[in-house]
């Protein structure tokens, strides 16, 4: 019969199960709770207790943390696969994560609000957590590595029309929702089990001790209150305000579900072993039935408190998951070489007494090569190189299937690797293009914010240059102009080019005062013009154009 030791760890406890398979009825052999200041001391000792020492151990994840994608239903499996892990990389790549560092699993649902659409559950853990988790169990055989949240609902026997969420409050709190018999959604609280307990701790100065008292402490409802109940327990007041935030925050969660009705809320962990819990989450969801969650596979006429199974269903749930039960793809447990090795490998001898042989003659019967030999009667020659031979080639066949499945893990290992290696490197090609295609961006804007900012340094230049041209011009030419002359406008038309208007009632003494523009250098001789004055009642006008030097 095949068994698996369910193992829940969280700090300071343990809660552990064995269950054993038998066709398709499963029984729990042996259950409870541990404290401890060593964790691997307290493993090899729940091993050791429940005779565990040759059958595979089931754990949970710590950590975990979940994301939605949703995508076409028409995909094919392996352009599926594609589609959500680029998903999450590009996930990742918004976030800062190292993809790298984290190791994935995920499960696919329909998607409720699209019924051409499906929904990943993709579900992450740092791999320091999962190597941290293998090292405190250095010698002992683990098959599963799973979320909790994710096989919890192994305990329920949920019907095929029925949606139910399960509130399993232990160390951090997990609520997973159940769509027609399939996990649709898991949300994690911050509020748990540690924060009541390391209050209670903290008045005790005894772990065990505050569970106890969890264990023996019961919530009066308002229903009780009215029929005259006293409170008298004295630890309430740590146990409630971390219950009510629980309430409050899974009814929010209830209220904006996908989903259009709750059948029912299931109540577990190690918050499910105070008294009146399910009564207490009832009066906030008075239109859905509230209970505390049962193993399906459990009667209720058994001898044993159905209380004590409950206190731990999470090993339970996770013993199962072990067994077979559940969604197969979340394992993070890779497979080792051991685990890969084919059943046949693994030889047993099988002797019997045949009643049938002469007296004297009791053989041993090597049932994968049919050869028989007797035991007690002394051996000749034949039988003992015919015995030397086949223990030769039974060792040589063992270690050249397990070279051969070494070599093929190992290769199948390094091709995985290099894929990922390749995927990686055409991905930070990728982003070195994105990158290069941004520096040749900012590039470009900072060639026109230079050229902008040389056109206006020119413009300034100018400007500063020309800003006192008229009144240095006018200064200079008061110091030459004739009597007699008079300006009657001075304009600078362009940058340097200067347009004087003067008139006199002599055309030599406008002569003379072009002559001295010329000599003086007020305005460059290459470039002065007049025009021929004009005379009109008495007065002379003429118009003197040049540069500045």
């Amino acid at each position: 019969m095949p068994s698996c030791l369910g193992l829940y760890i969280e700090n300071n406890l343990i809660k552990y199960a064995k269950v054993t398979k038998e066709r398709d009825l499963l029984k729990v052999e042996s259950f409870g709770v541990k404290f401890y200041d060593k964790i691997g001391e307290a493993i090899n000792q729940i091993i050791s207790e429940t005779f565990s020492y040759k059958i595979p151990i089931s754990i949970n994840l710590s950590e975990e943390t979940y994301q939605y994608f949703y995508f076409f239903n028409l995909l094919n499996k392996n352009d599926l696969k594609k589609a959500i892990e680029t998903e999450f990389d590009s996930y990742c790549f918004d976030k800062g994560y190292n993809r790298n560092a984290l190791e994935t699993r995920y499960a696919l649902v329909p998607d409720m609000k699209n019924n051409e659409k499906i929904k990943a559950i993709y579900i992450s853990v740092n791999k320091v957590e999962i190597n941290r988790k293998m090292q405190e169990f250095e010698g002992n055989s683990i098959s599963c590595m799973s979320p909790l949240a994710m096989v919890i609902p192994n305990l329920v026997d949920i019907k095929s029309k029925e949606n139910s969420i399960i509130v399993n409050i232990e160390e951090k709190t997990s609520i997973t929702t159940m769509v027609e018999e399939r996990v649709y959604q898991v949300d994690k609280l911050e509020e748990g089990m540690d924060v009541i307990l390391d209050n209670i701790n903290s008045k005790e100065n005894s772990y065990a001790k505050a569970y106890e008292i969890c264990k023996n402490t019961t919530i009066y409802t308002m229903e009780g209150k009215e029929l005259g109940q006293e409170d008298e327990n004295l630890y309430l007041e740590d146990i409630m305000p971390t219950l009510y935030q629980i309430v409050q925050k899974t009814k929010t969660l209830v209220e904006n579900l996908e989903i259009d009705h709750i059948n029912k809320i299931y109540i577990t962990g190690t918050g499910s072993i105070i008294s009146n819990v399910d009564l207490y989450f009832q009066e906030y969801f008075p239109n859905i039935k509230c209970e505390i969650l049962k193993p399906y596979f459990v009667p209720d006429n058994i001898k044993i408190n159905m209380k004590d199974y409950i206190e731990v269903n999470s090993a339970i749930a996770l013993a199962m998951q072990g067994l077979g039960y559940g969604i197969k793809t979340i394992n993070f447990k890779k497979p080792t070489l051991v685990d890969q090795m084919p059943s046949w490998l693994k030889l047993e001898g099988n002797s019997k007494n045949n009643a049938n042989n002469s007296k004297g003659k009791k053989k041993n019967i090597f049932s994968s090569l049919n050869l028989s030999f007797d035991l007690k009667a002394k051996w000749d020659n034949t039988e003992k190189w015919m015995l030397r031979l086949t223990s030769g080639i039974v060792a040589f066949l063992i270690i050249y299937f397990a070279m051969v499945t070494f070599l093929k893990v190992q290769t199948d290992s390094k091709i995985a690797e290099v894929e990922r290696l390749k995927e990686d490197t055409r991905e930070q090609i990728s982003l070195a293009d994105k990158d290069v295609q941004a520096l040749n961006s900012k590039a470009t804007n900072y060639e026109t914010m230079t050229e902008n900012l040389k056109n206006y340094s020119d413009e300034a230049q100018e400007k500063l240059r020309t800003k006192n041209v008229i009144p240095l011009l006018l200064t200079r030419i008061m110091n030459v102009i004739p009597k007699g002359v008079t300006l009657t406008s001075i304009e600078n038309t362009s940058n340097s080019h200067i347009v004087i208007q003067a008139q006199a009632k002599e055309y030599d003494l406008l002569g003379f005062f072009k002559s001295k523009l010329i000599v003086d250098g007020i305005l460059s001789p290459s470039t002065i013009v007049s025009t021929s004055g004009v005379k009109q009642n008495g007065i002379v006008k003429v118009v003197i154009e040049g540069d500045l030097p």
